[in-house]
């Protein structure tokens, strides 16, 4: 395993971690999204990899404006399905509770925010995205505020 995957486990571990205590509050669901998020990123390879999973499936034009400076286009529940797989999404319903569809959703709405601050320049930077997992706490924040907005 490499510092990258080290590095997005551990991320993935705490953002998972910190739901845990908020359990059933909007926070709590916002750091349960982060943790499937950054598990995604570690079980992906980063960044590149979750792209390609995205541009395999005939999905690159949205998968490139999350990544580019401009507006961010939404990202479905089956779009999620399609480019991760339902053992995928069963997976991280084992780790994090729920369902596959619920999981689906909730990768649906926080991905794109999540890649978008990853990459603030608009390109994938050179450590594959490893250097913003700090902000997972704050893009937990994010979350938390559009949970509250909806």
């Amino acid at each position: 395993m490499g510092l990258m995957d080290s590095l997005l486990g551990a991320a993935a571990q705490a953002a998972s971690g910190g739901m845990q205590n908020t359990s059933g509050m909007a926070g709590g669901q916002g750091m349960d999204a982060m943790g499937m998020v950054g598990e995604l990123l570690q079980q992906s390879g980063g960044l590149s990899g979750i792209l390609e999973k995205f541009q395999g499936q005939g999905m690159g034009e949205a998968a490139q404006s999350w990544v580019g400076t401009g507006a961010n286009m939404p990202l479905s529940a089956n779009q999620v399905t399609q480019a991760f797989g339902p053992d995928t999404l069963q997976l991280l319903a084992a780790k994090f509770g729920g369902n596959s569809p619920q999981i689906a959703q909730l990768v649906a709405q926080f991905l794109p925010m999540l890649i978008d601050q990853l990459t603030p320049q608009g390109q994938v930077p050179a450590d594959n995205g490893a250097g913003g997992l700090g902000n997972l706490g704050s893009l937990a924040g994010l979350a938390e505020q559009f949970l509250k907005g909806r």
